[in-house]
């Protein structure tokens, strides 16, 4: 068994309310992707209400369109297979018609021990930290990884992809 689980946090903020006819395509995406994460190898946790997803949940008080997506996997690894190798990267390339560019890095990563579950108030934190201080063992991204505390340094590799832009503001490592 694992000792280390990465935790994933990524925001956005919504261009119009959920029950908006611009956001349907979202909307409709919403159910499939929650399933597929849910039926992915190395899936642990995700946040969610008993609607079954976080669309309710308010990362940052007085902002009613931002939205989060919080969720534990037993690898790096398992985490890039489903956000870059699975249907939901066809989610994520239409990103921008359902969510506002917005400043700072809306996406962070980090080793939490098994059986932990993250908070919003810790997902935030991480961000902040990442926006504050770059990629770290503390908060990192899939571009610029750092392996579990218990890992090796060749445990993780920079993961290069063209969507790496839209939640790092890092640079990619060197050569």
């Amino acid at each position: 068994m694992t000792a280390y689980h990465v935790a994933q946090v990524n925001i956005g903020r919504f261009r119009a309310p959920l029950d908006s006819p611009i956001m349907e395509g979202f909307r409709t995406q919403l159910d499939p992707i929650n399933a597929l994460a849910d039926g992915s190898p190395g899936f642990v946790w995700r946040l969610q209400t008993e609607d079954g997803n976080a669309t309710a949940i308010r990362p940052y008080e007085g902002d009613d369109l931002m939205a989060i997506n919080l969720s534990v996997w037993q690898s790096l690894e398992a985490l890039q297979q489903f956000v870059y190798k699975s249907h939901h990267v066809e989610t994520l390339r239409a990103r921008q018609q359902w969510f506002e560019l917005i400043e700072g890095p809306i996406l962070a990563l980090w080793w939490i021990p098994a059986g932990h579950i993250p908070t919003v108030a810790e997902a935030r934190d991480r961000l902040r930290y990442l926006k504050d201080h770059g990629p770290t063992p503390h908060a990192f991204t899939f571009r610029t990884p750092f392996p579990a505390p218990d890992g090796q340094a060749d445990d993780v590799e920079g993961l290069d992809a063209a969507f790496c832009d839209w939640a790092s503001h890092d640079q990619p490592p060197p050569r």
